[in-house]
């Protein structure tokens, strides 16, 4: 009888197991004036207290945390993700950047976000901009010190938004090099010159 109880604890434990290694900790979501501090970390100082700011509110809903005074449109890191990632551009991105968003919110992933939103720029769904400005800081998770305000082992990104820009037309390679700029998806609405801090 003793045996059978005990394999039956057993049979439950085990079959329990699985349930309790699929619980994860909630994403733990910063007060707004913490997401804020982060996410313009990759404009200049001088910008930084003009931009708005769209973060994450307790449901980890995408919401305007602050409206901006500037051109700068900030995104905060999002607390789901396992590493640290803010961004910065102009606001006549907008339109093309809230498309991704919402394209992946439905699921759509890879190279079908871009097809999409090249199809609604084709189709006259929105237009881009002739040329427009984003910087980016990415990095480990552990790469914010929200306390403090730090920022510890990100790699900055800047790019300008030349769309349907073409190795012809712009002088400027479509091969990555360490040294120099480079122009990335040329001949696409998405078309931007690549600059890293190192060149």
């Amino acid at each position: 009888m003793k045996v059978a109880a005990l394999a039956v604890a057993l049979a439950v434990a085990l079959a329990a197991a699985p349930l309790r290694a699929q619980v994860t900790a909630a994403p733990r979501v910063l007060p707004p004036d913490r997401q804020i501090a982060a996410a313009v970390q990759p404009l200049a100082e001088d910008q930084r207290a003009g931009a708005t700011v769209l973060g994450y509110d307790a449901q980890m809903r995408l919401v305007r945390l602050r409206e901006g005074t500037n051109h700068s449109i900030c995104l905060a890191d999002d607390p789901r993700d396992d590493r640290f990632h803010v961004a910065c551009y102009h606001d006549s991105l907008e339109p093309f950047m809230a498309r991704g968003r919402e394209l992946r919110a439905q699921g759509v992933q890879g190279d079908a976000v871009d097809s999409t939103r090249f199809a609604d720029v084709m189709a006259g769904r929105f237009r881009m901009p002739p040329v427009a400005g984003l910087a980016s800081l990415t990095g480990p998770a552990s790469g914010y010190d929200p306390a403090t305000g730090a920022v510890t082992g990100a790699r900055r990104l800047f790019v300008v938004y030349v769309p349907f820009a073409t190795e012809e037309s712009t002088g400027l390679p479509a091969a990555p090099r360490r040294d120099g700029p480079w122009l990335m998806h040329p001949g696409t609405p998405k078309a931007h010159i690549m600059f890293t801090p190192g060149m």
